[in-house]
């Protein structure tokens, strides 16, 4: 494989599961260099893998000139939504943000940010959103005639388990989406049955209680939690401290995307399926963030700037090689 002489210069913020995933992701990538890390931590206490630079947020701007894309890897609740804009305004950004409800809002607030600065900024990026969407949409432009079917699990969702451990009153805690196996076989079977929500996947949490803390009132903050857990039958579990660090430190996760169609004229029967099993789930999402932050710079000198989303940004961007070496091996 040839790699570009010009290296990628990234910088990561915050340093949680999907932080340090990234970090891990660019030591497989020759192209890409990791700079700095940079954390509302003290930067002493904060302990890399491969012994980067720590600074605090506010040296960012001062450290402008020394990244060309910056990965955004904290939560979609409460962190995105104001650090998004903020860093797009400065930086080439790419960010997870995966509240799919929100997204047009969001797209919108970076774009302008973006914009002004005259930034790429790739948002929504990871598996789903991300590969499911990119998947969703060809199976449709495919497939005209018929249904797109999206099922997420078992397994751990990062951004839902975030939105848990925010609520008042927890002190850790995590979240399993788990898919309907009766509405997969349906679907599979190509009946294209009418599934709302609530039918496809059910919600399950995991929690640890601060003490003192209203158990009643926690279990309600949760699963009316409008875009996370309100439209989902969702169960909540109080466990203890021990039992989350003994049963529930792994983050698998995974998923389908099934596309029923028929073609001819309704003669054929069509299934397209797609599917991701992950033993780490922060792990893979780190990984295709940085596959577009390749995607992002490319972008940016091609002389493009604003908010991006995985449909805007052509295949063959997110690869080290050249679309010589992409047409002779892969096409």
């Amino acid at each position: 494989m040839v790699v570009s002489d010009n290296i990628i210069r990234i910088g990561i913020v915050g340093y949680g599961n999907l932080g340090r995933g990234v970090e891990a992701s660019i030591a497989q990538n020759p192209d890409l260099r990791l700079v700095g890390l940079f954390t509302r931590r003290d930067p002493a206490e904060v302990k890399t893998l491969s012994g980067v630079p720590v600074h605090r947020m506010r040296d960012l701007e001062r450290l402008r000139q020394d990244i060309d894309v910056l990965i955004l890897c904290g939560g979609s609740k409460d962190d995105l939504p104001q650090q998004g804009p903020q860093l797009a305004a400065l930086f080439n950004t790419v960010d997870s943000y995966d509240n799919h409800s929100a997204i047009p809002e969001y797209f919108a607030a970076v774009d302008k940010a973006a914009k002004s600065g005259n930034n790429v900024a790739l948002i929504s990026v990871g598996w789903d959103p991300g590969l499911f969407s990119l998947n969703r949409l060809y199976a449709e432009a495919v497939l005209p005639e018929g249904a797109t079917y999206t099922f997420w699990g078992k397994g751990l969702s990062q951004g839902h388990s975030d939105a848990i451990r925010r609520v008042p009153g927890v002190k850790g805690g995590v979240q399993y989406t788990l898919p309907v196996p009766s509405a997969i076989e349906q679907v599979r079977a190509g009946g294209n049955p009418a599934l709302s929500t609530r039918e496809k996947h059910t919600r399950e949490c995991f929690v640890v209680l601060e003490a003192g803390a209203d158990a009643i009132a926690v279990e309600q903050a949760i699963v009316t939690m409008p875009g996370y857990f309100a439209d989902y039958d969702t169960t909540v579990n109080f466990i203890s401290e021990d039992e989350l660090r003994r049963n529930h430190h792994t983050m698998p996760h995974g998923g389908f995307v099934i596309r029923s169609g028929t073609t001819g004229g309704g003669a054929s029967q069509q299934v397209i399926e797609y599917r991701l099993k992950l033993d780490s789930n922060p792990e893979f999402t780190a990984s295709v963030l940085v596959a577009y932050a390749r995607a992002t710079h490319r972008l940016r000198q091609q002389g493009q700037s604003g908010a991006m989303s995985v449909f805007d940004v052509a295949p063959g961007l997110l690869s080290p090689r050249s679309p010589a070496e992409l047409r002779k091996g892969l096409l």
